[in-house]
């Protein structure tokens, strides 16, 4: 699959993909991509963001590819049960939080727990961080499992953010082209 024959859905985390992340960057530069709005990404309401994501998948005028960061990741494997089948043509998972177990995060991020372990209905990869604050990475890689997911050891990467140093994240974009070139 190429990019432009995909709508490309970009499904940011807790609030949201600031400038400079790589999220934000590759919505500009790909052509078919577009960020998934959510009204709130400070205080984020888990129904509402599933059902935008789910909005957002019906409404696309072909195949889809999901790319989500952090609590994007948990968002969408949440809405995927209820997605049109066959739409979504692949995802790529970034990041996942274990709004499970880590301690300290916000209400309404834990408010998403408990996270499904039903295998996903397309194909997925997991790109995981040894040293990710929001998730140990054998968690990370237990739900991966779970889902089907192929999994990706970014080794010591922090949250793949711009924080621990990933604002355009050149890896990501060639592990998205050796991605859709399987889909």
């Amino acid at each position: 699959m190429k990019i432009g024959d995909c709508d490309i859905l970009i499904l940011p985390g807790y609030a949201g993909s600031e400038d400079g992340h790589w999220q934000a960057r590759w919505a500009e530069r790909l052509s078919t991509g577009r960020i998934v709005e959510q009204d709130d990404w400070h205080h984020p309401d888990a129904p509402a963001w599933r059902a935008r994501i789910v909005a957002a998948v019906s409404e696309a005028e072909r195949p889809v590819l999901l790319i989500a960061h952090s609590l994007g990741v948990v968002a969408a494997v949440q809405a995927a049960p209820d997605f049109p089948p066959g739409v979504v043509r692949g995802a790529i998972l970034v990041a996942f939080p274990d709004v499970e177990t880590t301690p300290n995060l916000p209400a309404s991020v834990t408010a998403f727990a408990p996270v499904p372990r039903d295998p996903l209905p397309f194909p997925s990869l997991v790109v995981a961080s040894r040293n990710d604050p929001y998730c140990a990475y054998e968690r990370a890689e237990d739900f991966a499992f779970s889902w089907g997911a192929v999994v990706v050891d970014a080794g010591e990467s922090g949250h793949i953010n711009v924080a621990s140093g990933h604002g355009p994240w050149p890896e990501g974009l060639m592990r998205l082209a050796g991605f859709m070139k399987n889909l």
